[in-house]
């Protein structure tokens, strides 16, 4: 009945009722959930910091980042606590062009995604690799806000939205996978929207 439900008010809105993932509503707003509070971040002194697997650890500023290759991308998003947003614009990096930069080891397999108040969301290194992923400072045409990620957070339309890491500060590339915050707490490691893996053991 709800997966009927959904799909009526997908088709209402004009869109392909398949575009939405099993489980979920579509939404035109962008709901905001997070762990701890909304940080206060000095962009003059915010850095983005890559290392691990990689041959040249590097250390950017929010200029530095900035100045690289600019990206722009459209995507649904689909948060693991059941709404849906489609074409949804942002901007930033892709890791593509972090990459030429610290140019991974041949052994980083994963990526580690680290943030504000010691968060951190684990995910498969093709998961930032993805046409759709970038290190992300605008969305819908306008610098993130500060309870959206300020000054830049991941974009990994892929995955579940709390491998989107907000307040991003580094990313780590290792050998071997290493569960995140939400995923030590008991939600899916794999997180993939489609399969509905939203928790452990499901």
């Amino acid at each position: 009945m709800f997966r009927s439900r959904a799909e009526d008010k997908v088709k209402e809105a004009g869109f392909d009722p398949r575009r939405l993932p099993p489980g979920q509503y579509l939404t035109e707003k962008w709901p905001v959930l997070h762990a701890g509070h909304v940080p206060a971040i000095d962009i003059d002194r915010w850095e983005l910091k890559v290392w691990g697997e990689v041959e040249n650890p590097v250390t950017l500023s929010f200029a530095e980042l900035t100045a690289l290759p600019v990206t722009e991308v459209v995507r649904d998003i689909h948060c693991v606590t059941r709404w849906s947003r489609f074409d949804v614009p942002y901007r930033g990096v892709h890791w593509r062009d972090l990459a030429a930069l610290v140019r991974p080891t041949a052994d980083a397999r994963f990526a580690v995604a680290h943030a504000d108040q010691g968060y951190s969301a684990n995910v498969p290194i093709e998961a930032i690799e993805d046409d759709g992923a970038l290190i992300c400072w605008e969305a819908d045409g306008a610098p993130l806000t500060p309870d959206h990620g300020f000054p830049v957070r991941l974009m990994i339309p892929s995955k579940y939205f709390w491998k989107s890491t907000k307040w991003l500060t580094g990313i780590e590339l290792l050998a071997h996978d290493r569960p995140g915050f939400w995923e030590r707490y008991g939600y899916n490691n794999n997180a993939d929207y489609g399969a509905e893996e939203r928790y452990a053991g499901f």
